[in-house]
Protein backbone atom coordinates (compact mmCIF):
# COMPACT_ATOMS: atom_id res chain seq x y z
CA UNK A 1 0.00 0.00 0.00
CA UNK A 2 1.81 3.44 -1.19
CA UNK A 3 1.66 6.61 1.43
CA UNK A 4 -0.91 8.78 -0.19
CA UNK A 5 -2.20 12.03 1.85
CA UNK A 6 -4.76 10.18 3.27
CA UNK A 7 -2.67 7.08 4.57
CA UNK A 8 0.28 9.51 5.81
CA UNK A 9 3.22 6.31 6.67
CA UNK A 10 3.21 4.89 10.16
CA UNK A 11 5.77 6.63 11.89
CA UNK A 12 7.49 5.15 15.19
CA UNK A 13 8.32 7.11 17.73
CA UNK A 14 11.88 8.39 18.15
CA UNK A 15 14.26 7.56 20.58
CA UNK A 16 14.70 11.22 22.48
CA UNK A 17 18.62 12.11 22.15
CA UNK A 18 20.27 12.08 24.66
CA UNK A 19 22.20 15.57 25.97
CA UNK A 20 26.17 15.21 25.83
CA UNK A 21 26.10 15.14 29.46
CA UNK A 22 23.96 12.28 29.80
CA UNK A 23 25.91 10.49 27.01
CA UNK A 24 28.76 10.93 29.57
CA UNK A 25 27.12 10.27 32.36
CA UNK A 26 26.05 6.83 30.36
CA UNK A 27 29.56 6.08 29.14
CA UNK A 28 31.72 6.72 32.18
CA UNK A 29 28.91 4.01 33.81
CA UNK A 30 29.88 2.05 30.65
CA UNK A 31 33.33 1.77 32.09
CA UNK A 32 32.44 1.37 35.99
CA UNK A 33 30.41 -1.49 34.94
CA UNK A 34 33.52 -3.36 32.80
CA UNK A 35 35.84 -2.79 35.30
CA UNK A 36 33.70 -3.92 38.28
CA UNK A 37 33.18 -7.19 35.94
CA UNK A 38 36.61 -7.63 35.39
CA UNK A 39 37.57 -7.68 39.06
CA UNK A 40 34.82 -9.27 40.39
CA UNK A 41 35.42 -12.13 37.79
CA UNK A 42 38.62 -12.01 39.02
CA UNK A 43 37.82 -12.55 42.60
CA UNK A 44 35.56 -15.62 41.93
CA UNK A 45 38.04 -17.39 39.74
CA UNK A 46 40.15 -16.69 42.45
CA UNK A 47 38.24 -18.59 44.77
CA UNK A 48 37.71 -20.84 42.55
CA UNK A 49 33.88 -19.91 42.06
CA UNK A 50 32.88 -20.89 39.09
CA UNK A 51 29.53 -22.83 38.80
CA UNK A 52 26.41 -20.65 38.11
CA UNK A 53 25.00 -21.73 41.23
CA UNK A 54 27.91 -21.15 43.16
CA UNK A 55 28.09 -17.49 41.51
CA UNK A 56 24.93 -16.13 42.68
CA UNK A 57 25.59 -17.71 46.07
CA UNK A 58 28.85 -15.46 46.38
CA UNK A 59 27.13 -12.70 44.96
CA UNK A 60 24.09 -12.89 46.94
CA UNK A 61 21.47 -13.08 44.49
CA UNK A 62 19.90 -15.50 42.32
CA UNK A 63 22.17 -17.76 39.84
CA UNK A 64 20.49 -16.67 36.46
CA UNK A 65 20.50 -13.17 38.10
CA UNK A 66 24.11 -13.10 39.26
CA UNK A 67 25.53 -14.98 36.11
CA UNK A 68 23.60 -12.75 33.52
CA UNK A 69 24.99 -9.57 35.64
CA UNK A 70 28.59 -10.60 34.97
CA UNK A 71 28.41 -12.10 30.96
CA UNK A 72 25.66 -9.81 29.44
CA UNK A 73 26.99 -7.64 27.05
CA UNK A 74 24.38 -4.68 26.78
CA UNK A 75 24.26 -1.67 29.28
CA UNK A 76 21.41 -1.75 31.74
CA UNK A 77 20.57 1.38 34.13
CA UNK A 78 20.79 -0.03 37.54
CA UNK A 79 24.39 -2.50 36.52
CA UNK A 80 26.61 0.16 38.28
CA UNK A 81 25.08 -0.51 41.53
CA UNK A 82 23.95 -4.24 41.24
CA UNK A 83 28.03 -4.91 40.75
CA UNK A 84 29.28 -2.19 43.51
CA UNK A 85 27.14 -4.14 45.84
CA UNK A 86 28.39 -7.27 44.50
CA UNK A 87 31.84 -6.55 44.65
CA UNK A 88 31.11 -5.23 48.36
CA UNK A 89 29.64 -8.99 49.26
CA UNK A 90 32.97 -10.25 47.78
CA UNK A 91 34.88 -7.50 49.57
CA UNK A 92 36.95 -6.32 46.26
CA UNK A 93 37.75 -2.59 46.03
CA UNK A 94 38.10 -0.70 42.76
CA UNK A 95 41.19 1.18 42.45
CA UNK A 96 41.59 5.10 42.70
Amino acid sequence: MDPTPDHPPPSTPAKPKLTSEERRARQADRLTTIRLRILIGRELEDRGITTPAAIGEALGMPAREGTGLLTRRQWREGDVALLQAAALQLGVQMPG
